[in-house]
C-alpha cells in the first residue's frame, strides 16, 4: 500500500500441500504482507532467492525431496480482518504459525528457529480482529489460548463455555466438534503430512438400507483400526510382545504405518486436483498399480480393518461432506484391474443408490446418529486423548512407531546428512500422531439435551436439532401467530431471526448489516442515493450520493458482513462497496451480464455472490477475490430470484414458472416447472429460500413464494 511503513521483518516459508515458497512476512502500519521468493540476509538486506548463490543463506526448511513451488504469491490481509493465529508444528518441530483470515484464506508458515514465536508476539500486538470469545472463535477458545501449552490450552477444552462442553451439551455436531480437536491438535489443510484426521464410522458397505439403530452397522469405536478384528488385533500384539531391536534404538509398536499420512490423503482424493499431481509426485510421477488405488469404499474398509496389516488408514472431513471426490470428473486414466475393471468413479456402497451426494448424506447422517453420539468419545481417547500415548495405549493396542510421536526426534540436532533425510522422509511419508489433547477419559455426549433452534445461538445450536422440532417435519402443525409480529411502513423486504425472542424485518429496499443487524442499507430514493441507517430509526447515518454514476438504478442490495455491500442494477453491472471509515466507496464493479441485474445473493461460508439478471442467467462470483467464477445457463426466462444454502453450497435460481437446483460447482441437480398441474398455470415465483436446519436431513426443503400469494415447499 502507498505510504505503508513496514516495521517489522521476518523470513518465513508458506506451506502449501507439498509446495513450500520461502519469503518474507512484513508487518506495516495498517496491513501484514506475505511476499514469496525474496529472503533477508544477516546484513538485514532483502534479496531475491533466484538470485543468491546456495550457500549465501541457508533455508528455512531442509530438503525434503519435494519441489519448491515455482508460483510467486503477494497476500495482504488487514489487521482487523485477521480472525485466528494457532501455533503449529511442521516436521514435528514447534517452528510454525497458521493465520486464519475473516474472508476465508488461511496460511501456514514456518519460521527459522526461535523466531516464532516472536512473531506469535506481533500478531497478538498487530491483529485486533482475532476472536475474543469462544463462540466466535474456529476452535473455542480466546484469543490468548496457546494451543501448544498445557494450561491455556485445557482452558479451551475444559468450563462451561468450552468447546468440549458445548459438545457434550449438544450445542455442536460431531463434524464440528471433530473440525474444533483437528484445529486444536495441529491438524491442518495446509499440510497433507498433518492432515484433519476423521473416524471410520461405518462396518457396512453392503446392505441395501442402512440400520442406524443397529450396533453391528458400525465400527468399534473404542479401538483403533488395526484392532477391528479379532486376527488382526491378534497379530499387532504379537508383533508388540515380541518386538527386539539388537540396537535399542526402536522401542516396540503395534503398527510401523500410520492412520493418516500425505498419501493417503492424496490417495483418498486423487480423482481432484490439485490432489491428483501431488499423488504423481509421491509416486514417482505415474499412477499406482490399478488394484492398490482408491477405488471402492467398501475394499477401502475391508483392507483399512481387516485384509492389510500394513493398512491401518482412517478418513478424512471430505467423506462427509465433497461428493465431488468420488467421482472422476477429469476423466484421468487410473489404470485398469487385474480382473479387467477400468477404474473410474468411486464404487459406492449399496445404499448410496449410485449417488455420490447421496452418499455424502447418508454418512454424514450415520455421524451425527445417536450411536455414534454415545460412543465417539472412544474415539477421540484414541486419537487425542489419554489413550493416544502411555500404557493407556499399550492397553488400547494404539502403539506406533516412536517417529510418528512429537519430542522423539529432533531433525535440527542429526549431523549425518543421510540419517537426517532418512528421518526427514520417514515423517513426511508415513505420518504424525496429532498434539496430545485430554489426559483423562473424554465425556460423553448428553443425548438428551439438544437444545432448540430458538434457544442458543443460531450458528452452533441449529445443526443439533432433533428432527420433532424442525418444521418441515411437522408441516400439518404450522400455524400463523395470533399477532403482527412486526409491522412496517411498507411491504415487508427482509426477515432475520435472532433468537427465540427477537425477529427483525425491515421493508423492501432494506437489507440489514451482519452480524449485530442493528444498521440497513436502503435504496430506491428518488435522489438515487444509497443510505445506511440504525434498525430503529429512518434517520440516515451516512448517505451516499451520486450512485447513478457508479452503478445505475439499484435494484438489489446484500451484506454478506458488516463492511461489504453488494449492489446490484439497472446497468447490467454488480458493485461491492466497502464501509470503512464510516464512508461507503466502491472498489469493485462486476460486469458479466447483458441485460440488467434482478437479483442477488451472497454466502460469506462459500465466498461467493449470485447475481440473476433479465438476460436469463445467472452467475457466480469469487467474493474474496471478486472475480467471475462461472456461469448458469438454460432459465427460459429472466431469472427474479437466486438463494445459496449455507450449509452445502447448492444454489436455487427462479425463472417464471421454473425452479432450478444447481451445485456451488455450476452442475444442475433439477429442475421443475411449478405450475404444471396447477389451475393457474401462470404464477410466477418471486423468491426462494432454503432450510439450512440440517444438511443431512433428507426431508429438507426449498420454500417459493408466487404472485399467486402461495409458499410452496420442494423437496
Amino acid at each position: 500500500e502507498n505510504n505503508e511503513k513496514i516495521s517489522h521483518m521476518f523470513r518465513c516459508a508458506r506451506i502449501q500441500g507439498l509446495d513450500t515458497m520461502e519469503g518474507l512476512l512484513l508487518f506495516g502500519k495498517e496491513h501484514l504482507y506475505i511476499v514469496d521468493g525474496f529472503t533477508l540476509l544477516k546484513s538485514r538486506e532483502i534479496r531475491d532467492i533466484e538470485s543468491l548463490p546456495q550457500d549465501c543463506y541457508e533455508p528455512i526448511l531442509p530438503p525434503q525431496g519435494t519441489a519448491s513451488s515455482s508460483k510467486r504469491q503477494c497476500s495482504k490481509f488487514s489487521y482487523e480482518d485477521i480472525r485466528e493465529v494457532h501455533k503449529r508444528r511442521y516436521l514435528l518441530q514447534p517452528m510454525a504459525l497458521e493465520v486464519f483470515s475473516g474472508d476465508g484464506r488461511n496460511y501456514l508458515l514456518a519460521f527459522p528457529r526461535k523466531i516464532r514465536n516472536k512473531v506469535y508476539q506481533r500478531f497478538m500486538a498487530f491483529a485486533t480482529g482475532i476472536a475474543d470469545s469462544a463462540l466466535q472463535s474456529v476452535a473455542g477458545q480466546k484469543r490468548t489460548a496457546n494451543v501448544e501449552q498445557g494450561a491455556s490450552l485445557l482452558s479451551s477444552l475444559i468450563g462451561e463455555t468450552s468447546v468440549t462442553q458445548r459438545w457434550v451439551r449438544g450445542e455442536l455436531t460431531n463434524f464440528q466438534y471433530l473440525m474444533h480437536l483437528n484445529t486444536l491438535a495441529g491438524r491442518s489443510y495446509n499440510d497433507l503430512m498433518q492432515y484433519p484426521v476423521f473416524p471410520w464410522i461405518l462396518a457396512d458397505y453392503e446392505s441395501e438400507q442402512l440400520d442406524l439403530t443397529d450396533p453391528a452397522t458400525f465400527r468399534d469405536f473404542t479401538r483403533p483400526m488395526g484392532a477391528q478384528s479379532p486376527e488382526r488385533l491378534a497379530q499387532f500384539n504379537k508383533r508388540f510382545k515380541e518386538w527386539d531391536d539388537p540396537h535399542g534404538e526402536t522401542p516396540p509398536y503395534h503398527y510401523g504405518t500410520h492412520y493418516s499420512s500425505a498419501m493417503i490423503v492424496c490417495s483418498y482424493l486423487v480423482r481432484m486436483e490439485p490432489f491428483t499431481q501431488h499423488f504423481l509426485r509421491l509416486q514417482g510421477g505415474h499412477f499406482d498399480l490399478a488394484d492398490r488405488m482408491f477405488h471402492s469404499i467398501r475394499e477401502a474398509w475391508l483392507s483399512a480393518s481387516k485384509h492389510n496389516m500394513a493398512d491401518v488408514k482412517e478418513l478424512i472431513p471430505e467423506f462427509f461432506y465433497l461428493p465431488q471426490f468420488l467421482t472422476n470428473a477429469n476423466n484421468f486414466d487410473l489404470g485398469c484391474k487385474q480382473n479387467g475393471v477400468q477404474l473410474g468413479d468411486v464404487v459406492l456402497p449399496p445404499w448410496a443408490k449410485n449417488d455420490p451426494r447421496e452418499f455424502i448424506r447418508v454418512h454424514r447422517e450415520a455421524l451425527e446418529c445417536d450411536f455414534v453420539s454415545q460412543n465417539l468419545h472412544h474415539w477421540i481417547d484414541l486419537i487425542f486423548g489419554c489413550k493416544q500415548q502411555g500404557q493407556a495405549a499399550v492397553d488400547a493396542i494404539n502403539v506406533f512407531h516412536h517417529l510418528f510421536y512429537e519430542g522423539n526426534v529432533d531433525i535440527y540436532n542429526i549431523d549425518d546428512p543421510l540419517k537426517k533425510n532418512a528421518t526427514i522422509g520417514f515423517i513426511n511419508n508415513f505420518g504424525q500422531i496429532p498434539k496430545q489433547l485430554f489426559k483423562k477419559p473424554h465425556p460423553a455426549k448428553k443425548l438428551g439435551q439438544r437444545v432448540s433452534v430458538l434457544e442458543s445461538n443460531p450458528l452452533t445450536a441449529v445443526p443439533s436439532l432433533s428432527p420433532e422440532k424442525l418444521f418441515y417435519h411437522n408441516l400439518d402443525n404450522l400455524r400463523p401467530s395470533l399477532h403482527p409480529i412486526k409491522e412496517l411502513k411498507g411491504p415487508v423486504g427482509q426477515i432475520i431471526q435472532c433468537d427465540r425472542n427477537t425477529v427483525l424485518a425491515v421493508e423492501q429496499n432494506k437489507v440489514l448489516v451482519p452480524p449485530q443487524y442493528s444498521r440497513y442499507v436502503a435504496w430506491g430514493f428518488a435522489d438515487h442515493t444509497l443510505r445506511m441507517g440504525n434498525y430503529d430509526s429512518d434517520k440516515a447515518i451516512l448517505t451516499c450520493e451520486a450512485v447513478m454514476h457508479f452503478t445505475g438504478e439499484i435494484v438489489a442490495c446484500v451484506c454478506p458482513n458488516s463492511k461489504t455491500v453488494i449492489t446490484a442494477a439497472t446497468t447490467s453491472v454488480v458493485t461491492i462497496w466497502e464501509y470503512i471509515r464510516k464512508q461507503l466507496n466502491v472498489v469493485k464493479t462486476l460486469i458479466g451480464h447483458n441485460e440488467a441485474v434482478t437479483c442477488l445473493a451472497a454466502s460469506p461460508a462459500y465466498n461467493v455472490i449470485v447475481s440473476g439478471s433479465r438476460d436469463t442467467t445467472a452467475i457466480i462470483w469469487d467474493l474474496s477475490h471478486r472475480i467471475f467464477v462461472r456461469q448458469l445457463t438454460g432459465h427460459n426466462a429472466p431469472v427474479a430470484a437466486v438463494a445459496i444454502n449455507d450449509l452445502t453450497g447448492d444454489i436455487g435460481t427462479c425463472a417464471g414458472t421454473w425452479l432450478h437446483v444447481w451445485t456451488i460447482n455450476g452442475e444442475q441437480l433439477c429442475s421443475v416447472n411449478t405450475s404444471v398441474g396447477r389451475a393457474d398455470r401462470m404464477q410466477q415465483i418471486l423468491c426462494v429460500a432454503f432450510s439450512q436446519c440440517r444438511e443431512w436431513d433428507s426431508q429438507n426443503v426449498l420454500l417459493t413464494g408466487s404472485t399467486d400469494g402461495v409458499v410452496r415447499m420442494w423437496s
